[in-house]
This record gives C-alpha cells, structure tokens and sequence, in this order.
C-alpha cells in the first residue's frame, strides 16, 4: 500500500515562481501612476451644475463682511439631506480666509481659499493654525504642512509625493454684491478642481 503525502504539505516556493511573483508585483508598482485614482476613490458623485453656499457649521453662509481674516472652518461640500453621507471625511473642506500679510484683508474673493481636508499622504485630517509663526495647514498624524495660498505641500512626507499628490484640491469660489461667498460648479479631475485623496495639479 502506497503512502500518500497530503497535498502542498510543507511545501516551498520554488525559485522560479518566486520570481514570477516578484515581476507582477513590479508590473503593478510600474502602472500605479497611471491609474485613475478618481474612478476608486470616494470623490463627490456625479455633475454638480448649481453654484452652492458655503455653509459654515453654524448654518449660516459665510461672508465676506463678517468671516474674520487669519480663520478657518470646516465645511461639508456637497451637502445632502442624509446627516450620515454628511459625516464622510472626503466631504470635508477648510475653507480659510488668509492672514493679512498675504491679501486676506483684501475685499475680494482672492482673500479665501477653500481646500480638501484630507491629507494626501495617508487621509489624515489636517487643519489651518492661524498661530503667529504658524499659518499653515498641518496634518497631525505625520507632519505634512501646506500652503494656505496654493495648497501645495512643503514640508512632511506629502511634499515628496510626485504631482498631482502634493497638492491638495482646491475649490473656485465667487462673492456675490452682498459679500456671501458662493462654491462654483467643480471639475473633478487633477487637471481641474482636483481628486480629494489624490491631489491637483498646480496651474502654472
């Protein structure tokens, strides 16, 4: 009677198939900057063709008379009527009205800016301080800091990404005759408003 050893008991990978995994893995690695991030990543679904408010958390639009200079809030873009779709970190924004020294004084709309709050290292929060020394955007989980007048990141693992990953998307916003500042139609794309999670490409 013959004795039947059990099927792949202890057995090794071969040196031949190792590397077969090995040149797949550097095939995926080869084509990741390639891919359209956006089609995977939780961006805002569809075509927004309506301007919109921005809401602060207070309920009230945010306006050009009243917002301080050297402040920012976090603001839900696009709003549903569904409080839990509303809690989705990737529809978190800092909308930022910049520090004197650099035009947040100024009574037009290049005064604010208004950025994805996720951190395009590894999807932490970050958020504005207004500190003296400071007025910037920080990620508290591993250092990454950004520019509050282009959202680009020089400082932290984010600024050693390649573009379109170290700058954050950004919204294009108006203000009306009677200072409420308004979030025009998006184009979600790194060549446009930019892909929450992936980045933006710089304008030159």
């Amino acid at each position: 009677m013959t004795q039947q050893s059990p099927p792949n008991s202890g057995r090794k990978v071969s040196r031949r198939d190792f590397l077969k995994l090995m040149a797949a893995a550097g095939t995926v690695v080869t084509f990741i900057p390639f891919i359209e991030w956006g089609k995977f990543l939780p961006n805002p679904a569809g075509n927004i063709s309506a301007k919109s408010k921005v809401e602060l958390p207070d309920g009230s639009q945010a306006n050009l008379k009243t917002f301080p200079v050297n402040h920012a809030e976090s603001v839900i873009y696009p709003k549903t009527n569904d409080r839990v779709l509303n809690q989705e970190s990737f529809r978190l924004w800092q909308f930022i009205r910049l520090p004197v020294e650099l035009g947040g004084n100024k009574n037009d709309v290049s005064a604010f800016r208004m950025y994805s709050q996720i951190c395009l290292h590894l999807w932490c929060l970050w958020k504005y301080w207004p500190d003296p020394g400071r007025k910037r955007g920080e990620c508290p989980c591993h250092g990454s800091m950004y520019d509050p007048i282009d959202g680009k990141a020089f400082a932290g693992p984010a600024s050693l990404q390649s573009p379109p990953s170290n700058v954050l998307p950004m919204l294009d916003l108006e203000i009306d005759n009677d200072g409420n500042v308004w979030i025009l139609p998006p184009n979600w794309s790194p060549s446009g408003n930019g892909i929450v999670g992936y980045g933006r490409f710089l304008k030159e």
